[in-house]
């Protein structure tokens, strides 16, 4: 059996297993974020669920390790009252991120399963244990029966073999992997890591490789024990501890063998962390700030990188550099080292240990236009801002804070490049403009509700005891809250579904929220005999489709059926019987704010 296979057979009481079966596995180690974590009590308490094994069990806080925002704040208070009533670790928000924290206090070893509601919780594989990220209901399980089942992933064998370039590091072999690899040609696989390479790769490094397996579409990237980690995990955790190897007739469904010496410093450019390119590519690209942290690059040995390629200089005008240590143990330790002086008189902003812009959490996030030099593993667009996020190493992004433009440590300018307002402001246009182009379709297909009454009003849709809700996220639940016979539209309603009604939908009040409410909901339009003049501007403003009918017999359209609406036109279709009928088209002004995506 591979690794994996053993993990999971071990954990499940069987001898041996097969890839495609599904089986109960036992959770040595079961972890809730202040991201998640609410819910996984939520669904305890409203389940009547009891807990399994306190001693098993914790919660970490790191996605928002400030505090700073309120619904975070809330999250974190819920699961510490928690905790308290059921004798529950709390790794605060003091301490760090919790898949290094589960490593650092010899929580998870080799050979080990653990769960959490982060999706990087596949880390452990760097210490060749199984972890999972998971969502609430999965986790609440877990704490409850000490269980989830799981399916055995097929294996493959990846061998890193060669002469590592000067200048590679980790991250340079893990985006190198990418590069190769894509987001799905490892989808679904276990990857067991092996070669003459792998072999000599320290923790930080292993941990590097490992944080990126979900973004290569991997169950985990596990590394099999060496002595340094054997040790490693032997000292933190007290105990004698007996690895998992694969056997030697182990069965993999792929092998693949690489030759590291071709491989070169790459940057994942901004959307997509497997578009990497080599770094020429990408070289004197402006930045407006950059940032070291993550649970990829935050580790004691990153720091120091960053402090040797800092030290004695600054980051460039203009550009802001943010370093985030991965655990409360790291920070120390760059106190202890003098690290933080090199950071703070380099002129970057140091923040106290966790997941950081990653998470969206804490410091790290961008704005529209500003360009990001970034040690994370993600830049997904929006995930760390409104800005542009490149993927880079430590010593990558160190140099770039220096220079003032994407560079490598050996070409540092003398001079930085110089901020230039007017470049900036044409960044801020350009982005601007490109997130007013929509390309929203002009052709919608939905599920129909039929709601046969005429002059249904704003209280009736949006109640007035909402008012002071003014997130459009949290608008959605109180949808015809007020209205007979659907106060339960808001649970039925499917994004995508669209509403046909009577004459004069949308009188009484000018509040937003009668039709922001329904665009949280997903709902793609509403058809209406004729709707409320305010009402009526309100949604055009917003870019929702709102459109006037005289008649739509003509398409004998019932309860549930799904309908195909050209805006351009006013063509309306029933594709379940081809039936068609007509309502008034968008006119041009209505057209040119709905693809500009609303008013503004």
């Amino acid at each position: 059996m591979t690794i994996i296979e053993k993990i999971l057979a071990s954990h499940a009481g069987r001898k041996t297993v097969r890839p495609g079966e599904i089986l109960d596995v036992f959770i040595d180690v079961r972890v809730a974020r202040d991201f998640g974590g609410a819910n996984v009590v939520k669904n305890m308490e409203d389940n009547g669920l009891t807990l399994a094994d306190p001693s098993r069990t914790f919660f970490t806080f790191d996605t928002n390790p400030t505090g700073s925002d309120q619904k975070y704040a809330t999250n974190q208070q819920i699961c510490r009252i928690y905790a308290r009533k059921h004798g529950i670790r709390v790794y605060d928000i003091n301490a760090g991120i919790g898949t290094h924290l589960l490593m650092q206090e010899g929580l998870v070893l080799p050979g080990m399963t653990a769960v959490s509601t982060d999706s990087h919780a596949n880390i452990l594989g760097a210490v060749g244990a199984f972890g999972q990220g998971m969502g609430d209901k999965d986790i609440a399980a877990a704490w409850s029966k000490g269980t989830v089942w799981f399916k055995v992933p097929p294996s493959v064998q990846l061998n890193l073999n060669g002469k590592i370039p000067p200048g590679i590091t980790a991250k340079e072999i893990v985006l190198n992997l990418l590069a190769r690899f894509g987001a799905n040609k490892l989808l679904g696989y276990s990857i067991e890591m092996y070669g003459e390479v792998t072999d000599h790769l320290h923790l930080n490094d292993r941990i590097t490789i490992a944080s990126m397996a979900t973004e290569m579409g991997a169950i985990t990237i596990l590394f099999p024990p060496n002595r340094e980690v054997l040790t490693y995990c032997e000292q933190q955790s007290g105990k004698k501890i007996e690895p998992v190897y694969a056997d030697p007739d182990a069965q993999y469904e792929r092998t693949i063998d690489l030759d590291v010496s071709s491989f070169v410093t790459r940057v994942s450019r901004p959307g997509k962390p497997h578009d990497t390119v080599p770094i020429d590519q990408v070289k004197k690209i402006k930045i407006d700030s950059a940032f070291v942290g993550s649970c990829t690059n935050g580790s004691i040995e990153d720091m120091r990188v960053v402090a040797n390629i800092l030290k004695g200089r600054k980051v460039a005008p203009g550009v802001v550099l943010k370093i985030v240590p991965t655990t409360d143990k790291v920070w120390i330790q760059c106190l202890m080292e003098g690290l933080l002086k090199i950071f703070k008189d380099a002129g970057a902003l140091v923040s106290n240990a966790g997941c950081a812009g990653c998470a969206a959490g804490q410091v790290g996030q961008n704005g529209p236009g500003e360009v990001t030099i970034s040690t994370g593993n993600r830049n997904f667009p929006g995930k760390q801002g409104k800005g542009e996020v490149y993927l880079a190493s430590p010593a990558v992004v160190a140099a770039s804070a220096v220079a003032g433009y994407i560079t490598t440590p050996d070409n540092i300018p003398d001079k930085p490049a110089v901020f230039d307002i007017r470049e900036k402001e044409e960044r801020i246009r350009k982005a601007s403009q490109k997130q007013k182009s929509h390309n929203l379709p002009v052709v919608l297909e939905g599920r129909v509700w039929i709601i046969d009454r005429d002059n249904i009003d704003t209280d009736m849709i949006f109640h007035n005891r909402y008012l002071t809700v003014t997130d459009i996220r949290e608008m959605g639940q109180y949808a015809f809250d007020n209205l007979e016979g659907y106060e339960h539209f808001a649970k039925e309603a499917k994004p995508g579904d669209i509403i046909i009604t009577g004459k004069n939908f949308g009188a009484g009040s000018s509040r937003q929220q009668a039709v922001d409410c329904f665009r949280s909901l997903g709902i793609q339009a509403i058809l209406a005999r004729s709707f409320g003049a305010i009402y009526e501007r309100n949604a055009i403003n917003a870019a929702f489709p709102v459109l006037t009918y005289k008649d739509l017999k003509e398409a004998d359209i019932r309860q549930g059926d799904i309908i195909r609406i050209n805006l351009q036109n006013g063509e309306i279709e029933n594709l379940k019987n081809g039936k068609k009928a007509k309502t008034e088209p968008f006119s041009e002004i209505q057209m040119e704010i709905y693809q500009n995506g609303g008013l503004f």
